[in-house]
C-alpha cells in the first residue's frame, strides 16, 4: 500500500481516522480560505455594498449545487464498499460511471445557473442597491460549474480508498492562484465583484485539471480512462440511493438558509455585510466536522463491505470523540480571538460588532451540529441514507422555517434570528443519535459481527 493511502480495514482506528479526517479537513478550510480571499479583499478595497454583493450569494450557490455534491458522498460509500469486498470490476465501472456523471450534471448546473440567478436573488428580496453586483458574480460563478462537480467526484473517488493528501495538495496550488488573481482583478484592473468571480472559475479549472491527472496515472481499478466514459445504469442507481438523499439534504438546508438569508436582508446591508464576514468562521468549523463526518462515511462504508460490524461501531465512537476535540479546540479559538481575525474581512467597528455576536450564538452550539452529521455519515456508510436527511430536513429545515416565520416576526432583530441554528442543530442532534441505533440494528440483521 502506497505511503499516502490509508488502512481502512485494519490498524488504529483513533490513528487512521485522524490521518483521514484532518488533510480532508484541512483541504477544505484551505479551500475556504481562498474563497473567503473574495470577501476580504472586496470588503477591503471595494466598499460594504460590494461585500454584500459576494456574501448574499452563499445561500443560492449552495441550493443549486448540494443536491449533485451529495452525489459525490454516494460515490464515495459505493465504491468504499466494493474496495471493501474487493469488487475490482465494479470498482472500475463506478469510477467511469461516476467521473461521466460528474461531467453532465456540471453542465446542467451552469445552464440552469445563468437562467435562475437574478430571479432567486429578487426573491430573497436583496436589495436595490447591489443585486446588480450580485448577478454578475453569479453568473460569472456558475461558468465554473462544471470544474467544480469534476474536482468533487475525483477527490470523492480517491477518498474512497483513504487518500486524502493529493485533494490538499491541488486546492493548496489552485488557492493560491485564486489569491494572486483576485488581488490583480480587483486591485489592479478594478474589477470589483466581477473580478472576484473570474479568480474561482479559473482556480477551479486547475483543481479539476489536477483530479483528472491523478486519476488517469492511477494504478489499478481506481485508474480512469477516458475512452471507456459510460454510465452504468446499475451503478448510478446505488450511487443515487445513497447520494441523492444527501443532495436533497443538503438542497432543503440551502432553501431554509434562502429563508433566514431574506430575513437577515430586511436587517439592511450592514447587517448582511457582517453575517457574511461572520460566517466564514462558522464554515471553517463545518469543514472540521465534515472532515470527521467523511472518515465516518468511508470508514463504515468499507468495513461494512468486508463484513467487520464491530469496527462499524468503534468507528462512530472514535469519530465522535475526535471531531468533538478538534472541531471544539477550532470553535474556542474563534470565540476568543473573533474580534482580531474578523478584521481581515471589515475595518468598520460596527460591522465588526455585529459579527462578533453571530460567532458567539453559533460556534457555542457547533458541537451539536457535528454531533448529527457524524451519526448522520455513519448511516449513509451502512447504505441508509434516507433516514438521516429525512429526519435533518424536518429538523433543522423546518425548525428554521418555522421559527423565521413566527418568533423572528414577534421580535425581528438580528439575535433572535441567529439562535435559529443552535436550536435546529440541538433538536435534530436528538432524533439523529435515537435512529442511529435502529439503523445499525437493521443493517446488522441476521449477520455475525467480525472483529475490530
Amino acid at each position: 500500500m502506497r505511503s499516502r493511502e490509508i488502512n481502512i480495514l485494519s490498524g488504529s482506528l483513533w490513528r487512521n481516522i485522524l490521518l483521514f479526517a484532518l488533510p480532508l479537513a484541512a483541504s477544505s478550510i484551505m479551500q475556504q480560505l481562498f474563497n473567503s480571499a473574495d470577501v476580504a479583499i472586496v470588503g477591503q478595497f471595494a466598499g460594504n455594498e460590494a461585500l454584500a454583493a459576494v456574501s448574499s450569494n452563499g445561500p443560492i450557490i449552495n441550493l443549486l449545487i448540494n443536491i449533485f455534491v451529495g452525489m459525490s458522498i454516494g460515490t464515495n460509500v459505493v465504491i468504499a464498499r466494493f474496495i471493501g469486498s474487493g469488487d475490482t470490476k465494479r470498482i472500475e465501472s463506478a469510477v467511469h460511471t461516476s467521473m461521466l456523471f460528474a461531467l453532465m450534471v456540471g453542465v446542467f448546473i451552469a445552464i440552469l445557473g445563468l437562467a435562475v440567478s437574478r430571479p432567486m436573488l429578487q426573491m430573497m428580496s436583496t436589495p436595490e442597491e447591489y443585486i446588480d453586483l450580485s448577478t454578475v458574480y453569479l453568473h460569472i460563478y456558475f461558468m465554473g460549474m462544471p470544474f467544480l462537480m469534476i474536482y468533487n467526484f475525483g477527490a470523492a473517488i480517491l477518498r474512497s480508498r483513504g487518500d486524502t493528501k493529493r485533494p490538499l495538495i491541488v486546492l493548496t496550488i489552485s488557492g493560491v492562484i485564486n489569491v494572486i488573481l483576485n488581488l490583480f482583478f480587483v486591485i489592479v484592473l478594478k474589477m470589483s465583484v466581477a473580478g472576484v468571480a473570474i479568480a474561482t472559475v479559473i482556480s477551479q479549472a486547475v483543481s479539476a485539471a489536477f483530479l483528472i491527472y491523478f486519476l488517469t496515472h492511477e494504478e489499478g481499478a481506481l485508474r480512469l480512462n477516458i475512452k471507456k466514459l459510460r454510465i452504468d445504469r446499475r451503478i448510478l442507481r446505488d450511487i443515487a440511493k445513497i447520494g441523492i438523499p444527501s443532495g436533497l439534504q443538503g438542497m432543503v438546508f440551502s432553501l431554509s438558509n434562502i429563508c433566514v438569508q431574506s430575513s437577515m436582508n430586511s436587517l439592511g446591508p450592514m447587517v448582511v455585510a457582517a453575517s457574511g464576514a461572520a460566517l466564514n468562521f462558522e464554515i471553517f468549523t463545518y469543514f472540521m466536522v465534515n472532515g470527521f463526518e467523511n472518515a465516518a462515511v468511508t470508514f463504515t462504508g468499507q468495513n461494512y463491505g468486508a463484513g467487520n460490524f464491530k469496527r462499524c461501531n468503534a468507528v462512530a465512537l472514535r469519530t465522535l470523540i475526535l471531531g468533538a476535540i478538534f472541531t471544539g479546540a477550532m470553535c474556542a479559538l474563534f470565540i476568543i480571538f473573533g474580534r482580531v481575525c474578523l478584521r481581515a474581512y471589515t475595518s468598520d467597528p460596527a460591522v465588526i460588532e455585529i459579527a462578533i455576536r453571530r460567532i458567539y450564538l453559533v460556534l457555542s452550539f457547533q458541537l451539536a451540529n457535528m454531533t448529527l452529521q457524524i451519526f448522520s455519515g455513519c448511516m449513509r456508510g451502512l447504505g441508509h441514507s434516507l433516514a438521516p436527511a429525512v429526519i435533518s430536513i424536518a429538523g433543522i429545515c423546518g425548525v428554521r422555517i418555522i421559527y423565521v416565520l413566527t418568533i423572528f416576526r414577534m421580535n425581528p432583530t438580528f439575535d433572535t434570528l441567529m439562535l435559529a441554528y443552535p436550536l435546529s442543530w440541538c433538536l435534530t442532534a436528538a432524533a439523529i443519535v435515537i435512529t442511529y441505533f435502529f439503523v445499525r440494528k437493521k443493517a446488522y440483521s441476521g449477520k455475525i459481527p467480525d472483529r475490530v
